[in-house]
């Protein structure tokens, strides 16, 4: 592809008009280069449908800490899109601790040390985890 063709479709959904990449596509000495693109449409298509996907499992994650079945240290996991897994490695604990603390009754009894472990890790503090209802943000 030549720098002339690459693409530099808009986005037209929100949050994602200041987005660049860098790709890269030959000169008129037949080169490659270093190009600057917003993108093309079927790729905004798709980013979009995929960040609708998380809202949508937000959502969902939400009415089940409205309705007591997890803890909310799920909806920050999912918000900041973690698994078990990851999370259990960023805050130095064991999957089956994780999967342990997603549970209301468990979480509730957490030690503040912990919860601020938690909270490190989201980039929040621990009185915004430990107070999370389903409600709020």
């Amino acid at each position: 592809m030549e720098i002339s063709e690459v693409p530099q479709d808009q986005p037209d959904y929100p949050g994602r008009n200041n987005a660049r990449r860098l790709v890269y596509a030959t000169d008129k000495e037949g080169k490659y280069t270093g190009v600057t693109s917003v993108g093309w449409q079927p790729e905004h298509i798709v980013l979009k449908q995929a960040w609708e996907e998380v809202a949508e499992a937000l959502e969902h994650t939400r009415e089940q800490i409205r309705q007591g079945k997890l803890s909310p240290l799920a909806w920050f996991m999912q918000k900041n899109l973690m698994d078990v897994a990851l999370l259990a490695r960023y805050a130095g604990k064991w999957q089956w601790q994780v999967r342990r603390h997603l549970k209301p009754s468990v979480f509730k009894k957490l030690s503040p040390r912990m919860l601020e472990r938690y909270a490190r890790v989201f980039n929040i503090t621990a009185a915004e985890l430990q107070s999370f209802d389903g409600e709020s943000i």
